[in-house]
């Protein structure tokens, strides 16, 4: 696929980018080879296949949410240099 100026222009518009006068030229010829690479993949055959939306063949398993006690605040709060209850004390910056 070649790509034009007017497309150039839109993807530029599009991504909000500017690409400087000087480069236009090579943009285009580089957006040429990865539209030319990506082009390569409707030549697959894929009559016959259906869309997968996951590698993995099984379900995931459910699980009953059930809560379960956890310690990190205070494993968290015994390395902090001075806590007040369950939060971190900080000298006061604003007056």
């Amino acid at each position: 696929m070649m790509i034009t100026d007017d497309m150039l222009n839109k993807l530029e518009r599009l991504s909000a980018l500017k690409i400087p006068e000087s480069k236009k030229e090579e943009f285009k010829a580089e957006l040429g080879k990865i539209v030319g690479f990506v082009e390569i993949l409707d030549e697959l055959d894929l009559a016959g296949l259906e869309a997968e939306v996951s590698t993995i063949k099984q379900s995931a398993r459910l699980r009953e949410d059930e809560p379960v006690k956890s310690e990190v605040i205070k494993d968290i709060l015994k390395h902090a240099p001075k806590t007040y209850e369950t939060y971190f004390e900080v000298p006061k910056i604003i007056e």
